[in-house]
């Protein structure tokens, strides 16, 4: 854990160069690293030696002036994109960072006042009071509105509900998965060849109960045109299929093992 040490008006290396900062009345970004170096050595040299914990810091940040005094003289590493790179650079940041913090502490201590002078007291209401709730004039309330006027917003407020759904997707079924057997469909297929030798295309496919079905059915019925169990006759355009049984039904069964 860190510990609080104030010199003076200092609290801190950084604290120190803000103010020689400010003193000098000297851009952050540019600092006079000569100047500002030379000053705090100044101030270093007049510090109480007993403390040695707090020099120490205070002799960190002048061997680290002393390092960008050094490399400012020499010429400068430059960066990937050819521009040439401060060396006061990260001093500037750290900087620039202990300012906001200081100044959120400020802040933070003028709450820490203001908060102080302020005095609260419990409620002294009895509770029978804070219980009190005034009776409700019905007739003030209401007031000019008529049966039909209210009668007018409710409805307007049901269409505005009406309005929200979607006069279409609501109209729709849920989706269901129907399960139809290939092998239980060609049984009931040879059953009904083997009692009608000849009928209508559309009568047989009637007795379905779903569309899935249909389909499956009429799969079946192309598959027994092809291998001439059956034969199929139309008149006319979209007329009537007439279906004739001309080979062995139970043919089907050998369409179901394949």
């Amino acid at each position: 854990m860190g510990i609080n040490v104030k010199l003076q008006a200092f609290e801190g290396p950084l604290d120190l160069l803000l103010h020689l900062i400010d003193k000098n009345k000297v851009n952050i970004y540019d600092i006079p690293i000569a100047m500002i170096a030379k000053q705090y050595m100044d101030y270093v040299a007049q510090m109480d030696k007993e403390d040695l914990d707090v020099v120490s810091e205070f002799l960190v940040m002048a061997a680290t002036l002393l390092d960008i005094k050094s490399r400012m003289l020499l010429p400068r590493e430059k960066k990937e994109d050819g521009e040439e790179e401060d060396p006061r650079a990260e001093l500037v940041e750290k900087l620039l960072e202990y300012k906001m913090f200081k100044y959120m502490s400020y802040e933070l201590r003028d709450r820490q006042v203001d908060a102080g002078r302020s005095f609260y007291r419990k409620s002294s209401v009895p509770p029978e009071v804070e219980a009190y709730k005034p009776p409700i004039n019905l007739e003030e309330l209401v007031g000019d509105i008529t049966l039909s006027r209210l009668n007018a917003i409710f409805q307007e407020i049901l269409k505005r509900q009406e309005d929200k759904v979607d006069s279409i997707r609501s109209q729709f079924g849920k989706i269901k998965k129907e399960e139809v057997s290939v092998a239980e469909k060609l049984k009931q297929v040879q059953d009904y060849l083997r009692e009608h030798k000849k009928f209508n295309f559309r009568e047989m496919l009637s007795s379905n109960s779903s569309k899935t079905a249909v389909i499956v059915t009429f799969l079946v019925m192309l598959e027994l045109i092809k291998t001439g169990v059956v034969a199929a006759v139309q008149e006319t355009a979209f007329g009537d299929i007439e279906i004739t049984v001309v080979g062995d039904p139970d043919k089907v069964s050998e369409i179901a093992e394949a």
